[in-house]
């Protein structure tokens, strides 16, 4: 069996993983999956959360929201809606989102789209979570 599998993340926009890993942990829709090479395959959606990965001997994280991720032996695609690096990652945005969401989620107002601010909520958590700024 090999000691690594091809791991290629892509957005709408760019490709912004393509290389060998040793182990990736997705956020799917049910909770997270760790896969290691030789993992059986399956499709599974994303949902909002933090992939990390491992090529080599560095650990890399990306913030990523909604999408599907393909699992073969040797190799995972993942297709995501958004994703973002730590760097690629506007920490003061992410602030003002989460206390937009908080102000409405708290608000009690019935026209208030629950749903909808929750995963907003979500989003700009993992994104701070993945920028190292957790406030």
């Amino acid at each position: 069996m090999a000691d690594t599998f091809q791991l290629e993340i892509v957005t709408p926009e760019k490709k912004l993983v393509d290389t060998a890993a040793t182990e990736v942990q997705i956020p799917g829709k049910n909770g997270y999956l760790g896969i290691l090479p030789g993992h059986a395959p399956l499709i599974t959606e994303l949902a909002v959360g933090e992939i990390t990965f491992h090529a080599g001997a560095e650990q890399q994280r990306l913030a990523v929201a909604w999408g599907f991720a393909e699992v073969l032996p040797d190799k995972v695609t993942i297709l995501a809606e958004t994703a973002e690096r730590p760097a690629e990652i506007d920490v003061e945005r992410a602030r003002k989102a989460k206390e937009r969401a908080e102000q409405r989620l708290a608000s009690g107002d019935p026209n208030v789209d629950v749903e909808r601010s929750l995963d907003a909520l979500a989003k700009a958590e993992t994104r701070l979570e993945v920028a190292g700024s957790k406030k």
